[in-house]
């Protein structure tokens, strides 16, 4: 006979997220495998309102009451960036794990839709507890309800559909069962991974169930880790033979399967160079003689050089997005063909690849490995190669050097703040010119160490994901510091979340870099003629600069703030600033101005932004014409 509990919906579904885990099996390059068994939801960030803090609210107070440890929570300030802070957690858990994060109706859950989609752009897994309004309708409608003549059903949370890669409401208790097991399936699927969201009427919340005991029991997902077919996999093992300029893009899915050793060995053994998207920094370190680093719009020169004559590219784990593919300019060879290797279908028959490889990127690594055993590069392709990482490092270690200006430039401080790292420790950035300088600049060494959210780029989550990956750091009892760089622009668009790493005594350095705007968005508007119209921070009418002060705020909230002063010392005192956060054992502000005129090397990428056909403006009409020129570089397909 079955055992059951009486429990509300609420209490129901908290117990069961408890005893959800995610086992991996990683097999090494050696053929060992080793069996990685953790949380899959270790913890609940929440903000309450009527919508939920009856149901899962009280469902959270009552396990920790009842069961201490099993479900903690933790209180956020902001509903997009709990989610934020769950997609920091789960990078740095390889997507085996990551938070649940808990809304109420309206307000409280509009504000998470920002974080859903960044989330399912990423493919990094979120689970969204969305309140919702009453099933029952018996008081309707509620406080912060929409009201749709046309469809009375519609409701703030059916905008999560779009964002979710899954979505459903537990209209009724008895649903419960089936729509948190596929929810759960989807979360921990690799291919098809990113915002899961379950929609809950607060009426339905506190309602109460007969829930089975094999329901709260503690269930195992295993990650799926596909084998590539023997056909695709010998296809695309011919092509790389008879290729004589390849090239290896490695991206995310590079990191998520712990591949990163596989692909060192592979380069090794074939010669082949590798470069790396955004998601991708870390899968090789900076300094072995085979990375090119970053490819695409804000790549290296080194990178793009290769890739603009490769003719065979070997994608691993990436999405193909415009800027790993520089709006499809980086790739120039007549002939060139792409081996696309990714779990997900979707992304490995992009761009019409007649080459595409599902599997795993660890076990298409190590099956590749095999299948080109003996095979190697020629060696003036190498020396190729070779020249061009000698020339760009030697562009990098130029432009770090201090120009002596009263505002140093970017570059400049990110050489002081990666000298005063320890190599393990993790950057985390997302918007604005700093993903571009970080992708040409910043040297990686170690896998989990580069964390730029660059499929949405979204200002406002660096503190936020830095918060929620340090987080993810501590859970593996891992204490190397996360630095977050951020520019005035994104901290001021969602700061609060220092707040919560005040309250529970989280170590978090964050750098921000202020330049009086949007720097990034400035630059590019002065490439498309509009001579960086409303992306300065002046007053209305006045050329005058805005007096923020941004130290002051950050000092607010009770964080440690070292605020450095314009001038000629400025790299300095950075460089004595950070060897003092790093020191200290709470978070620590470091607040600077830069010069935002100062820009990286050149990496002769594009980026596809169109420009106005017709203007009255001289400045337009130019970067008409120069927009059309670039045009022509542009293909197609990929091949």
């Amino acid at each position: 006979m079955t055992t059951t509990r009486r429990m509300t919906v609420g209490q129901a579904l908290v117990e069961f997220l408890a005893h959800q885990w995610t086992v991996d099996e990683v097999r090494g390059s050696d053929g060992e495998t080793e069996i990685v068994r953790e949380r899959t939801l270790p913890a609940t960030f929440g903000i309450f309102g009527h919508g939920n803090v009856a149901g899962v609210g009280q469902a959270l107070l009552e396990v920790g009451a009842t069961s201490p440890g099993l479900m903690p929570y933790h209180q956020a300030r902001n509903e997009q960036a709990m989610v934020h802070q769950a997609v920091g957690y789960a990078r740095m858990h390889r997507r085996r794990a990551t938070y649940a994060c808990t809304a109420s109706v309206g307000p409280g859950a509009a504000n998470m839709l920002t974080g859903a989609a960044l989330a399912t752009a990423n493919r990094l897994p979120a689970l969204l507890l969305v309140s919702d309004t009453f099933a029952t309708r018996v008081a309707d409608p509620v406080l912060q309800q929409l009201e749709h003549p046309h469809d009375i059903g519609i409701q703030v949370s059916d905008a999560f559909r779009p964002l979710s890669r899954f979505f459903d409401r537990v209209q009724r208790p008895e649903q419960l069962f089936s729509i948190a097991l596929a929810a759960m399936r989807v979360l921990t699927d690799p291919a098809e991974t990113g915002a899961v969201t379950i929609a809950l009427p607060e009426d339905v919340q506190a309602e109460t169930l007969d829930v089975p005991a094999e329901f709260l029991a503690d269930r195992e997902w295993y990650i799926r880790r596909p084998v590539p077919e023997r056909g695709p996999l010998a296809r695309a093992a011919a092509a790389i033979r008879a290729a004589k300029r390849p090239l290896i893009v490695a991206g995310g899915g590079v990191i998520y399967s712990g591949a990163e050793d596989v692909l060192r060995e592979l380069a090794e053994a074939t010669g082949m160079p590798v470069s790396t998207t955004q998601a991708g920094g870390g899968a090789l370190v900076w300094d072995h003689p085979g990375n090119l680093g970053g490819v695409g719009a804000t790549g290296t020169a080194a990178a793009n050089r290769i890739a603009a004559e490769a003719d065979v590219v070997i994608g691993i784990g990436t999405r193909y997005s415009d800027f790993t593919t520089a709006s499809r300019t980086a790739f120039q060879d007549p002939g060139v063909a792409f081996v696309n290797i990714n779990v997900a279908s979707f992304d490995a028959y992009k761009h019409g690849s007649q080459l595409p490889v599902i599997s795993d990127a660890r076990e298409a690594l190590v099956a590749l490995r095999d299948e080109l055993d003996g095979h190697h590069v020629a060696a003036e392709y190498s020396e190729v190669v070779a020249r061009a990482k000698r020339e760009w490092d030697t562009l990098v270690d130029k432009a770090f050097e201090p120009t002596g200006g009263e505002l140093p430039g970017q570059p400049e401080i990110i050489g002081v703040v990666q000298a005063g790292l320890d190599p393990r420790d993790v950057i985390v950035q997302a918007a604005g010119s700093l993903p571009g300088d970080l992708q040409k600049l910043w040297r990686v060494r170690d896998p989990l160490g580069y964390h730029v959210e660059y499929a949405f780029s979204c200002m406002g989550y660096e503190i936020a994901g830095g918060l929620g990956a340090k987080r993810g750091l501590l859970a593996s009892g891992d204490d190397r510091d996360v630095v977050v760089m951020v520019g005035d622009g994104s901290y001021l668009m969602l700061h609060t979340e220092l707040v919560t790493a005040v309250a529970e005594g989280i170590k978090l350095i964050v750098i921000i870099i202020q330049n009086q705007g949007y720097a990034s968005i400035g630059h590019l508007s002065e490439t498309v003629g509009s001579q960086r119209f409303g992306t300065r921070y002046r007053f209305a009418n006045s050329p005058d600069f805005l007096p923020v002060d941004l130290a002051a705020n950050a000092r607010s909230y009770g964080v440690d703030v070292i605020d450095i002063k314009p001038g000629p010392d400025a790299l300095a005192e950075l460089g004595a600033a950070v060897t003092a956060a790093k020191a200290s054992h709470g978070p620590t502000v470091i607040h600077l101005h830069s010069d935002p005129f100062v820009y990286a090397p050149e990496g002769h990428g594009w980026w596809d932004v169109p420009v106005a056909e017709v203007s009255e403006l001289d400045s337009t009409r130019a970067a008409r014409a120069e927009y059309v020129d670039q045009q022509q570089a542009q293909r197609p397909l990929l091949g």
